[in-house]
């Protein structure tokens, strides 16, 4: 019983880890900065990324080529956005500080995929030009 027990507790606290490790990560790379092309390309008019052009990132993710740069797909945070969105669906109106988190972690995931489809931009761009250098 107290192994099974020590075996669940692991479980969550390595689980846990993981998922702030993995946020981390996200963090780190959606504080790097979004290009302007791609702010054009998105529509966006203001210089903030907010929660709701996470839908247009997408989009515009779609239609750009990608060069096999090591797999940088988007499900894990299309999940966690979801996930998120419809956490602030449920207790947004009653916990307004709740809502508050939810509404900078969509942020982060809509600056996320902004800086991944910017890097995917500027990797294709560099490519085309060794091409016509050829």
């Amino acid at each position: 019983m107290i192994t099974a027990m020590l075996l669940v507790i692991s479980v969550v606290a390595l689980v846990q880890f993981a998922v702030y490790y993995w946020r981390s990560l996200v963090a780190g790379i959606a504080a790097e900065p979004i290009s302007d092309r791609v702010r054009a390309a998105a529509g966006l008019e203001s210089a903030s990324v907010g929660p709701s052009d996470f839908t247009s990132f997408l989009q515009l993710n779609a239609l750009t080529p990608g060069l096999k740069d090591g797999g940088q797909g988007l499900g894990a945070v299309r999940a966690y956005y979801r996930a998120v969105e419809t956490l602030r669906g449920l207790a947004g109106m009653k916990l307004p500080s709740l809502a508050a988190w939810t509404e900078r972690e969509m942020a982060t995931c809509s600056r996320y995929v902004a800086v991944i489809l910017s890097q995917r931009l500027e990797r294709n761009l560099t490519c085309a030009t060794e091409i016509r250098s050829c």
